[in-house]
């Protein structure tokens, strides 16, 4: 990565239009519901794969610089249920980002199981695909759990793969390497759904401001 020598002076003449800058993001923006997801965990005996349903909320974020470096994204929760429970089956919180200039698309995860990871990947805004990965032990793009779960069930890898269709819909596949305590073998856990769009984003707070402004002189 090339590092400018100023790596204070943000971007002159920032578009507060989040939606309109989100690369091969934007087709993730709005509220999604999935109906026939599938996971597949490891129990005591043996994997278990079971079935669920799925909303996830993307909402525009206003731009973020760090410094010199300028990212559009989205702000995203992703709810799980299970057909034959009433809890929540899987919470997760984060970020999708994408930086124009050098193509550098970020997920970042936060579940409340005591895990975070940052992955990414690179793409294009017409890519019909987008892959971002993480590694554990890794600084940049990494993972970090609590101390059960590095003993326990430690996640070495994430790989999140996600398809974009003609209709309009998306699916993903996500792989996540775990090495389970008295297992030799690391474990495969899988999720894969794919999901419809029920609602239009909204605009960002920035966007909502600077069009108001623009309205009012």
């Amino acid at each position: 990565m090339d590092i400018p020598d100023d790596i204070f002076t943000e971007p002159d003449n920032v578009d507060p239009e989040t939606l309109r800058n989100l690369g091969p993001l934007r087709r993730l923006a709005g509220t999604w519901e999935g109906m026939r997801g599938v996971d597949v965990n490891p129990k005591a005996d043996g994997p278990e794969r079971r079935e669920y349903y799925e909303r996830v909320t993307m909402e525009p974020i206003d731009p973020q610089p760090n410094g010199p470096q300028l990212f559009y994204g989205l702000r995203y929760r992703m709810h799980i249920n299970t057909p034959d429970e009433l809890t929540t089956f899987h919470d997760q919180v984060g970020y999708w980002l994408w930086e124009p200039a050098t193509g550098l698309i970020l997920q970042t995860v936060a579940i409340p199981r005591g895990q975070v990871a940052i992955a990414s990947g690179h793409a294009t805004p017409g890519d019909d695909r987008l892959v971002v990965t993480a590694a554990r032990g890794q600084t940049e793009y990494g993972i970090c759990s609590t101390s059960f779960l590095e003993l326990a069930f430690r996640t070495d890898a994430y790989r999140l793969e996600v398809t974009f269709h003609p209709d309009g819909s998306w699916s993903y596949i996500s792989d996540t390497t775990l090495q389970v305590r008295g297992q030799d073998a690391p474990f495969q856990h899988r999720d894969m759904n794919r999901l419809v769009k029920i609602a239009e984003p909204g605009e960002n707070p920035l966007a909502i401001r600077t069009r108001a402004e623009a309205s009012a002189a």
